[in-house]
């Protein structure tokens, strides 16, 4: 049976009580804070008949290795974990879906980032392999403030089977990288769409690079040679969204 989890800071605990308030077993709140979002949260916590307990800095610090709290944290019941009979079930739902694929990002305030980006941007899913890549923990729902709450988070066991099983359904899967040809402004970026973001420093394996239907990459005119997989993930799905309006 899997573990129970650590959940912190103010937007992901809202979240949670927004949407899966059953998975929260125990809240512990900053003692002699009485800012109204902290408030906020302990009421409602409290509506849902969960114990609040208020403790001091310490040791909301030592339940959570000293990541940023914001003054609470939640013990809770790990979500339900998607897979692959998801992801075919969401196809079917939107008839131009839009997928964001991360292969082998392992930093948790990277795939939080990118959660978040997906989330504004309106993807339908967030989709990742099970191996070699960051999960759900603490630190990445923190970090995408709410956003791994209500953006489907898919791992699947074979990235590029799974990419394939997109293309046979009418998905086009479009990789970044950086030998590309073509700049992410000269592609159509319309209809049914996978957008795959390599990880970071190594970009994306050779079988996903491989799978891909076609390669792009972002105009760099500095002395840089790569952005930050979560800010090149802004640009590329912000590109996506102005075509699609």
């Amino acid at each position: 049976m899997a573990q129970n989890e650590w959940l912190y800071g103010l937007h992901a605990i809202d979240a949670v009580l927004s949407t899966e308030p059953e998975r929260i077993i125990e809240i512990f709140a900053l003692k002699g804070r009485t800012d109204e979002r902290l408030n906020d949260a302990v009421n409602q916590a409290r509506r849902f008949g969960i114990s609040v307990q208020f403790c001091h800095r310490k040791v909301l610090d030592e339940k959570v290795n000293g990541e940023q709290h914001q003054g609470i944290v939640a013990k809770a019941k790990p979500a339900r974990v998607l897979d692959e009979s998801d992801l075919d079930r969401l196809v079917g739902q939107h008839p131009s879906p839009l997928f964001l694929v991360l292969d082998g990002v392992t930093d948790p305030h990277n795939l939080g980032a990118c959660l978040r980006t997906a989330n504004a941007a309106g993807a339908h899913a967030v989709i990742v392999p099970k191996d070699k890549s960051a999960g759900l923990t603490g630190t990445a729902r923190k970090v995408a403030c709410g956003a791994a709450e209500t953006t489907p988070f898919i791992q699947v066991t074979n990235l590029s089977r799974t990419l394939k099983a997109l293309q046979a359904q009418g998905v086009w899967i479009i990789g970044t990288a950086g030998e590309a040809t073509q700049e992410i402004y000269d592609v159509a970026l319309k209809g049914p769409m996978a957008l795959v973001m390599g990880a970071e420093g190594k970009g994306m394996r050779r079988l996903t690079r491989e799978t891909c239907d076609e390669l792009i990459k972002l105009p760099m005119a500095g002395s840089v040679s790569s952005l930050n997989v979560s800010v090149a993930t802004g640009i590329c799905l912000y590109e996506m969204v102005r075509q699609r309006r």
